[in-house]
């Protein structure tokens, strides 16, 4: 376990010397390219994409493994919300009382 953590700090620094790279080479991009109308699409949904991905990480996600339970119900109803146009902060209530619910209940562990 210590060796994990011996070379935890180089990586964590190597990213870090990456993203201030990453940040400072978009600077350097002439304006031109940036105006680019597949540029700025695909810019704009770069975010979109990993927030997604991170969500159905999260969601289904249990280290190596697969996991359906009661995060998936969750997501389910704060998507229903959304479509619905619900307010955010009553989306995320929902997704979380109807996760709690199935949990306390028994039918999604």
């Amino acid at each position: 376990m210590a060796e994990a953590g011996h070379l935890m700090w180089p990586a964590v620094l190597l990213a870090s010397v990456g993203c201030f790279l990453l940040k400072l080479t978009g600077y350097v991009i002439p304006r031109r390219l940036l105006d680019d109308p597949r540029v700025s699409r695909v810019t704009t949904l770069i975010p979109v994409a990993m927030l997604a991905s991170l969500v159905v990480v999260q969601t289904v996600g249990a280290g190596q493994a697969v996991v359906i339970d009661a995060r998936v119900a969750g997501v389910a109803v704060a998507t229903v919300a959304l479509l619905l146009r619900a307010p955010f902060l009553l989306v995320v209530v929902l997704a979380g009382v109807s996760a709690a619910a199935l949990r306390a209940t028994g039918w999604a562990a």
